[in-house]
C-alpha cells in the first residue's frame, strides 16, 4: 500500500468511493466539482494502482483542521487503512502548527480510537458551517463531532 497525494486520474475513483457510501447514507456526497477543488487536501491509499481510500484535511480556522472525505473501500476495511490516513492528515495538521483537529462523522467509535472526542456540534466555531449550506441535511444535521488536541 502507497499512501500519496491524488492526481486528477484519481478523481473518478475517489468520487466512484465517497459516494459509494454517500448514497448508502453514511456519509456526506461530494461532487467532482468539489473533488478537484479540494485535490491538494487528500491523502489517498493506493492499492496496486487501485485507491482502497481516501481522506481529506480541510484548513477552516486559525490552526484548526476538518478531517474530511474519510472512505475505505468495503473489502479493505478493518486493515488499518484508514487509521494511518488519519494518521498522516494529523502530521500534515501538525506541520501547519495547528492546535485542534475536528471531524463530523457518522462513525465516532473509529475517530475515538485515534484520540478524537465528541463534542457538541454548536461548540464549533461559525466559520465551520459556511460548507454545511449546501448540504442535503441542512439545517438538521446528524453527524457527531469530534475534536483531538495536537
Amino acid at each position: 500500500m502507497i499512501y500519496r497525494k491524488p492526481t486528477f486520474d484519481d478523481v473518478e475513483e475517489i468520487y466512484n468511493l465517497i459516494n459509494q457510501y454517500a448514497n448508502e447514507g453514511v456519509m456526506l456526497a461530494r461532487s467532482r466539482n468539489t473533488l478537484y477543488e479540494t485535490l491538494r487536501e487528500m491523502i489517498v491509499a493506493d492499492d496496486n494502482g487501485t485507491i482502497a481510500g481516501v481522506g481529506g484535511l480541510h484548513i477552516v480556522w486559525d490552526r484548526m483542521a476538518e478531517v474530511r472525505s474519510m472512505a475505505v473501500l468495503p473489502e479493505k476495511a478493518r486493515q488499518k487503512i484508514g487509521t494511518e490516513i488519519v494518521k498522516r492528515l494529523i502530521e500534515e495538521a501538525k506541520e501547519l502548527n495547528a492546535e485542534k483537529v475536528f471531524t463530523l462523522t457518522y462513525k465516532p467509535g473509529f475517530f475515538q480510537t485515534l484520540g478524537f472526542q465528541v463534542i457538541v456540534k454548536e461548540d464549533l466555531p461559525p466559520k465551520v458551517w459556511k460548507d454545511c449550506i449546501d448540504c442535503p441535511k441542512f439545517p438538521n444535521c446528524d453527524e457527531i463531532a469530534l475534536i483531538r488536541k495536537i
